[in-house]
């Protein structure tokens, strides 16, 4: 498998599975952050459909320490996680993989201090070199 993360305002699928975005592609924000969405587009191999996996999606700092959001009880790790199957459709040639888009939309108003952080996917409990996004965060003037 492998897949690409790609980061926006807000995306969803709709009923072809194709992804619908806006504000696709930034990379620089303030804080606290506003709402944005983390699209994950899966290449499924042959080999790995009518399967479940699961996804989860992190967010760490520039030090890859998971980041908490303050809460009532304490910071909660930032991360979502998600399952998904997908099969081969009809007529389907051998050894075509499958693509799998999955957007998930973040609510706005974490605070983070500047500095730089990254969505990170792992499958089934895998990571890989390439399986994230990175952002930073800037100071914005008053």
């Amino acid at each position: 498998m492998d897949l690409t993360v790609l980061l926006a305002d807000y995306a969803t699928t709709d009923s072809t599975n194709k992804v619908n975005a806006l504000g696709l592609g930034w990379s620089i924000t303030g804080t606290p952050l506003p709402q944005q969405a983390v699209v994950v587009m899966f290449r499924v191999g042959w080999d790995e459909a009518n399967r479940p996996h699961t996804a989860i999606v992190r967010l760490v700092d520039e030090d890859g320490a998971e980041v908490a959001h303050p809460g009532p009880d304490g910071g909660q790790p930032v991360r979502l996680e998600v399952q998904f199957e997908t099969g081969r459709p009809p007529g389907l040639p051998p050894g075509t993989p499958v693509m799998v888009p999955i957007c998930l939309n973040v609510p706005g108003g974490m605070p983070l201090r500047p500095g730089r952080y990254e969505w990170r996917v792992a499958v089934d409990g895998h990571e890989q070199n390439g399986w994230s996004r990175s952002f930073t965060v800037v100071h914005q003037q008053q």
